[in-house]
């Protein structure tokens, strides 16, 4: 091919690519939006990749554009290579089963939700970092996908992030012409990086700890350097030169005699980190004869350079691949090989195995290429569409790309992953999976907690982590696979719909006491179904026992919890998932029951779990788990944490009647306009005269003697309440005055309450007399008012003020459920265990942070005229849980990590130390709930041995509500406080 023909080539396809590429178009932001970042069309999106309207597992033959494709992509391909490379369309070729039909896709590990598109990823020790189309750089916590922190790094978007392979820098480039280098635990500046030239938009950068110089490679294409060792020889920076003020080239000049108009500044402020100008004799101009879009540093992969130095391979839009030997003390580059110079075809992304290296191109190709012998050994068709990221990693090939299709190849593999296969067998598809419904613009890999992750990110402003630990060749020890399992034995328990309200669930109901109890069993549980009166859902009994030498000595201890859940009818799609398909998003685990109680119950189960491997279970732990707690006690909320921070310990729950009452008539429905007269008694009026007699002024119960049994506020528990108010305004100022907020909580807790929930009346709606009427009413009461004694005083009220009604009609009480108050004692040794866990799990909690973001606004009512502009009541407003959670929804972002919290947060009368030297957190909150659990007053009596209750959950978690969720540090760190709770209370 001549020179003349090759440079042709290579400028259209730059142009090309100056609008396909992330942020090329830097001024033009809305064709790139267009290009970009919106996700494709329908049409698009329902093809896998390979043709097929999502039928990525079926076994038909191709169908005609396959065939095209592959056709079409054998010719161009043919033309351009050597008598010594093969050429392999594995398009459809699928290994796992005899028919071709592909394996299941991974797991979905979790899903990170962001506002704009994901165009760069980078991932470390503890975190995700990625670069988004906003210029943020956004990072969520590999422990708890939670987000941990944004920030705006750049004033157009990220196009790269690159993390020094000792994890000590984080470097990002984007399209403002900028490199910013970045401290990966706090994302706090170190350096702010410019060219003095017009470089474009910065593609690529990364970096060689051994030269300590970064590499840039540009939309101008050249790559440039910069070493960060010596910043005392380095010439002063002129801000002059800096890109944000810098006149451009097109849209400031002006014809000879016309006047320009000044564009507006940004308003980047470089405030921290040192400034770092690129000296102009440090590029080199033209390194590829397009723009340079993707750079890697790797070592031991030429003869042509030393195994034991850094080597630079950059790829670019000309189609080429450069290796480059680095030097110290900002010495120019130097080109030892060039790659693929008849194929002007752009390479879009690369990764390294030993000496071969892949690029991936336009339509669908992966090259395959020899770096120490400079030879293309393969050209394989792999994606229908542009493949835009590539990753190497256990002996296998990720791929993604435009269709929002990712890919995985075996390979010729090395080292443990080395097989007997012959090389020309090893290129297969082996797994084919839709990861988006958008381009997938980066992907990274990482072994996190024994788990072999692939990530992906793409233009639907997502993140994907997948779990492809199952899909590997690498084995796991047992401890991997038990951390693992927790998440997995979740999902599943949720799946089962276990509604005990409804009859036609009632094998759904056995079905999951059945797994619960297999579950129990295969951890070595003694088990039992122990069957109830009424065919009601079975109690599932588990019982581990503890080391026969000291179980004998020591306390037992009994976890009690429900597997029933409440209904989760999704008609009006109010729920952002499938309820009984548990989703992890954002931090958050998302299902019906994940809260209330699965979640709970399968952090106590690991917890004991983990004893029984490092062999530390000295204690018997039993598990009393029932099926019918929510119909029980209907319109129970279970206790959760008071906000979303700060862990509590439930010391007190108030009991709860419900009750029915009935007024009936001897005569049928009547009309009221032929047969109404005040001889009538009607049914409807006198129910709604003796209810109205139940409360008086500002609520008060007029049921005689009510109030009398009940406990006197102590010092003590009034020192509580104060803590928690000083806490919660410390965090929300907007929740104070502290004398208001303190008696919204004591009135919620610590008092009782009478409320009519709905009323129902015989016969069709219209002007009729009813026949029937009768209201469903609760009674929430406290600690040392006993039930039956409620039930008597409630009896004889309505029955005398029925009495003096002179009617008729009939009147009727019927008492549905009862559950005894519950007062626990905070200062006992199983609440001061707890105490003590919380403090070692949870460690150091920031007073200033709050978690939850708010959800959408409230709509405003239009004030109509006339009508008055507040109530007449001056009775403070109740503190509710929305309130407390800053009107959070499933639309808030999660809690930052406590790992990432700086060390100033921590309020100075909280900083305990422990006694491994680890910081200790504050202690919990001590909080009685409003809710009622019939169940723990029972078990205390019957066993004769107190309780406690510890909240996994927070205000926030939507139980019994739509869009019910549990956060995923909330399950790990609820495992672990079980885990010390089961192994220090049997000690005590």
């Amino acid at each position: 091919m001549s020179a003349t023909k090759r440079k042709k080539i290579v400028n259209d396809n730059a142009d090309f690519h100056l609008e396909r590429w992330n942020g090329c178009a830097r001024e033009n932001p809305t064709a790139f939006c267009e290009m970009m970042c919106n996700p494709p069309s329908s049409a698009s999106t329902s093809e896998d990749g390979d043709g097929n309207p999502s039928d990525w597992s079926r076994t038909e033959s191709r169908d005609a554009d396959v065939d095209e494709e592959e056709e079409e992509g054998s010719e161009g391909q043919t033309s351009n290579t050597s008598d010594d490379e093969e050429i392999y369309d594995i398009t459809e070729r699928v290994e796992g089963t005899d028919s071709g039909r592909a394996k299941e896709p991974p797991e979905l590990a979790h899903h990170l939700q962001n506002d704009s598109s994901i165009l760069a990823l980078a991932v470390g020790d503890r975190y995700i970092y990625a670069g988004t189309q906003d210029g943020e750089i956004v990072v969520w916590s590999l422990a708890s996908f939670e987000l941990v922190l944004r920030i705006q790094a750049h004033t157009r978007a990220v196009l790269c992030l690159f993390l020094s392979a000792d994890g000590q820098l984080l470097f990002s480039s984007a399209g403002d012409a900028i490199v910013n280098a970045w401290c990966p635990i706090n994302l706090k500046r170190l350096y702010h990086i410019y060219s003095t030239y017009d470089v474009g938009d910065v593609f690529s950068a990364a970096y060689s700890r051994q030269f300590e110089t970064v590499y840039l490679g540009a939309q101008n294409t050249s790559i440039q350097w910069c070493s960060l060792k010596d910043s005392a020889s380095r010439p002063r920076p002129n801000l002059d030169h800096h890109p944000d003020r810098r006149n451009h080239r097109f849209f400031d000049s002006v014809q000879h005699g016309g006047t320009s108009t000044p564009r507006p500044q940004p308003t980047r402020t470089v405030d921290e980190g040192e400034i770092v100008e690129i000296d102009k004799a440090h590029m080199m101009h033209y390194a590829h004869f397009g723009y340079v879009y993707c750079m890697l540093l790797v070592r031991g992969v030429t003869r042509l350079v030393e195994s034991d130095e850094d080597v630079l391979v950059s790829g670019g839009g000309d189609g080429t691949i450069k290796i480059w030997k680095l030097s110290h003390d900002n010495q120019p580059i130097k080109e030892v090989a060039c790659l693929g110079e008849d194929d002007a075809e752009s390479v879009l992304s690369m990764a390294v195995d030993g000496s071969f290296l892949y690029s991936s191109k336009l339509e669908g190709v992966i090259e395959l290429w020899d770096l120490d012998t400079k030879q293309k050994l393969r050209v394989i068709k792999a994606h229908k569409g542009d493949v835009m990221t590539l990753q190497m990693g256990w002996g296998y090939l990720w791929s993604a790309g435009s269709t929002g299709f990712a890919r995985k190849y075996s390979t010729v593999q090395y080292g443990k992953y080395q097989s007997s296969s012959s090389f020309n067998q090893k290129y297969h598809c082996v797994n084919r999976w839709k990861a988006h419904e958008g381009r997938i613009l980066a992907s990274a890999i990482t072994t996190y907690n024994g788990q072999q992750l692939y990530i992906t990110g793409a233009n639907d402003n997502s993140v994907s982590i997948w779990n492809i630990s199952g899909c590997t060749s690498e084995s796991h020890g047992k401890s991997d696979i038990a951390a693992n399992q927790l998440i997995k034995s979740l999902q599943e328990f949720v799946s089962f719909k276990t509604i005990s309200s409804r009859p036609d669930h009632a094998e759904d109901c056995r079905r999951g006491a059945t797994f619960l109890r297999t579950l129990f069993k295969k951890y070595g549980a003694q088990t039992e179904m122990l069957n109830t009166q009424h065919r009601q859902n079975p109690v599932v009994y588990a019982r581990f026992k503890g080391n026969a030498e000291t179980a004998a000595k020591r306390k037992k201890i009994l976890f009690y919890g429900h597997y029933d859940v409440v209904p989760a009818d999704n008609k009006q799609d109010k729920w952002i998932i499938d309820p009984f398909q548990m989703k992890g998003v954002n931090g958050y685990l998302y299902g019906r029951g994940v809260s209330d109680n699965k979640g709970p119950i399968m952090a106590a189960l690991y917890g004991v779990v983990d004893l029984v491997h490092e062999k530390e279970l000295e204690s018997d732990i039993t598990f009393l788990i029932e099926g019918e707690e929510e119909s029980g006690s209907r319109g129970f909320k279970d206790a959760y944490w008071l906000d979303d921070e700060v862990p509590c310990l439930t010391y007190g729950l108030r009991g709860m009647l419900h009750a029915t009452v009935k007024v009936d008539s001897n005569h049928p429905d009547v009309h009221s306009g032929v047969d109404g007269s005040f001889m009538m008694d009607e049914p409807l009026f006198d129910l709604t005269a003796i209810l109205a007699r139940l409360k008086g002024l500002h609520n008060r119960i007029q049921i005689p003697g009510f109030y009398d049994d009940i406990l006197p506020l102590t010092p003590a528990e009034e020192a509580r309440y104060n803590d928690i108010t000083d806490v919660l305004i410390r965090r929300n100022p907007e929740l104070g005055p502290p004398e208001t907020l303190k008696a919204s909580l004591m009135a919620r807790w610590r008092e009782p309450n009478l409320t009519i929930h709905r009323y129902k009346v015989s016969g069709p709606d219209g002007s009729l007399v009813s026949s029937h009427a009768s209201a469903a009413i609760s009674l929430r009461l406290v600690p040392n008012q006993e039930v039956d004694d409620v039930i008597k005083s409630l009896t004889t009220f309505l029955s005398d003020a029925f009495a003096t009604l002179d009617t008729h009609n009939r009147l009727s009480i019927s008492i549905d459920n009862q559950a005894d108050a519950w007062l626990g004692d905070p200062d006992n040794e199983i609440f001061q265990t707890l105490e003590e866990a919380i403090m070692d799990v949870w460690g150091p909690i920031g007073d200033t942070r709050r978690s939850s973001v708010p959800g959408p606004k409230p709509k405003q009512n239009i004030q109509q005229p006339g009508t008055p502009t507040m109530s007449p009541s001056l009775k403070p407003t109740p503190t509710t849980t929305k309130i407390l959670t800053n009107g959070s929804d499933h639309t808030s972002l999660a809690a930052t990590p406590l790992e990432a919290i700086p060390p100033d947060s921590i309020s100075p009368s909280n900083n305990n130390n422990s006694t491994d030297g680890r910081r200790r957190g504050r202690k919990p909150l001590y909080i009685r709930e409003g809710g009622s659990i019939p169940s723990i007053r029972f078990l205390e009596k019957e066993f004769g041995a107190p309780a406690a209750h510890l909240p996994c959950g927070q205000a926030s978690d939507s139980a019994h509500l739509d869009n019910e969720r549990l956060r995923v540090s909330n399950l790990y760190k609820g495992r672990e406080i079980f885990r010390k709770v089961f192994k220090e209370l049997p000690r005590k």
